[in-house]
């Protein structure tokens, strides 16, 4: 496992960080991301340009996923997954909440039919997506 870069500098911007520690797949996302409410920095809103140091507790928000994270060190460069995991901490609660709700999630969907539709079911499909009770 290779060893994190950190930068020698005392802070970076958020966005910067978010992207180098692979929550967001570019930095553009995590731009919106900041400016869209869903990253919290220290219990409050930031915006992308804000400077995220050492120590800071991050709360990040994707899709149904929620991570609260402490900032372990900072890097501006994106690396490999283990080399961007050893960027921060995600709290043990954060992660037991996580599992939970994944395992909530996988026991609520409904199963995926298996193969093509036949022709009752494409009968049925029809009458959805149209909104009429049936032939006649």
């Amino acid at each position: 496992m290779s060893e994190a870069k950190c930068t020698p500098a005392d802070d970076l911007r958020i966005d910067v960080w978010l992207w180098a520690a692979r929550f967001f797949k570019t930095r553009s996302l995590a731009k919106q991301a900041v400016g869209g409410g869903k990253v919290e920095l220290n219990g409050g809103p930031c915006k992308a340009a804000r400077a995220v140091r050492a120590g800071d507790r991050l709360v990040i928000r994707r899709g149904e996923e929620t991570m609260e994270v402490e900032v372990l060190c900072l890097s501006a460069q994106r690396g490999p997954a283990p080399v961007a995991q050893a960027l921060y901490r995600e709290s043990d609660a954060s992660r037991k909440a996580r599992e939970a709700a994944r395992a909530t999630r996988r026991l609520t969907l409904a199963p995926r039919p298996s193969g093509r539709p036949d022709k009752h079911d494409r009968a049925e499909l029809r009458r959805l997506k149209e909104g009429g009770s049936g032939p006649g």
